[in-house]
């Protein structure tokens, strides 16, 4: 989320995407929302907010890209929040335009990332001095992967993907696959053959090569394969390179790769409705 253009009336923010290492389910709360263990890494591969102070008190979003985004989005979402809590009624509006690459729906976490980064953004136009643990309760109320993206590093996170532990993986080359389907998380999460029960480890157990190993998985995987044939498709495509996992709760198919040429040779090689894209991991987002 580094900063590549500012001045005291606007901000230019990267906006990345994130990685899923793994995904484990072991338990429900009674509110509904189930207790996870993961590990988050991001991507070298981002939307771009642009943010500008206006003369008004409006808050609006300018999309630069085709996907159909809601109107009232967790970027507005975020604006508003930050406003509600934080200011008083003479705060000034702002314009944000969105240049969108992280497919919606794909388990990469783009519009979490986006809530995140408005809230970055804000904080500093709006001069509020909030330190990233101050923000880290709002970004809970905006979705369970806001916090990650406030919290800037991979980490080892737990409770409902909310709860971070440091932990540094490599920052390995990945080919990514984005089959042209938005899956739902409510359906995926809701459905009754979901695996809900895994025993819990810890990251002292885990050590960093097991964490891409035969030991972990996601546990999203078979439901979400089951209900959405173009993911389980993309995974016999992109497994025959290698071990496919799939990312978050999402489209998103990856395979790890040696190198970055590894990675362009293989996504040379795929189909185009696949969409692929070559990353690589980051380990730290705050700088």
């Amino acid at each position: 989320m580094a900063v590549s253009g500012s001045n005291l009336n606007a901000l230019v923010m990267r906006s990345p995407a994130k990685i899923n290492l793994f995904l484990h389910i072991t338990g429900q709360r009674s509110d509904g929302y189930h207790l996870l263990e993961t590990v988050f890494q991001f991507l070298d591969f981002a939307d771009i907010l642009k943010f500008e102070i206006l003369k008004d008190s409006h808050i609006v979003r300018h999309d630069e890209h085709e996907f159909l985004l809601p109107k009232n989005d967790l970027i507005i979402q975020a604006a508003e929040l930050l406003r509600k809590e934080f200011q008083s009624g003479n705060t000034p509006g702002v314009s944000i335009t969105l240049t969108k690459k992280i497919p919606p729906g794909s388990g990469m976490g783009g519009g979490s990332s986006n809530a995140a980064t408005t809230l970055l953004a804000l904080n500093r136009l709006w001069n509020l001095g909030l330190t990233r643990n101050d923000l880290l309760p709002l970004a809970v109320q905006l979705g369970a992967d806001v916090p990650v993206f406030i919290y800037g590093k991979s980490c080892w996170a737990t409770g409902i993907g909310d709860t971070f532990e440091s932990f540094e993986p490599p920052q390995h080359w990945y080919c990514i696959c984005v089959p042209s389907v938005a899956v739902s998380t409510s359906a995926v999460f809701s459905h009754p053959d979901l695996q809900r029960n895994r025993p819990s480890t810890t990251k002292k157990a885990m050590t960093k090569k097991d964490v891409q190993s035969e030991n972990t998985t996601n546990d999203l995987e078979p439901i979400t394969r089951l209900l959405y044939p173009e993911v389980d498709q993309a995974f016999k495509t992109l497994g025959s390179y290698g071990e496919a996992k799939m990312n978050g709760s999402g489209s998103s198919v990856y395979l790890r790769c040696d190198s970055k040429d590894k990675a362009s040779e293989i996504c040379r090689k795929l189909p185009s409705h696949l969409n692929c894209v070559v990353t690589q991991a980051l380990n730290d987002i705050t700088e």
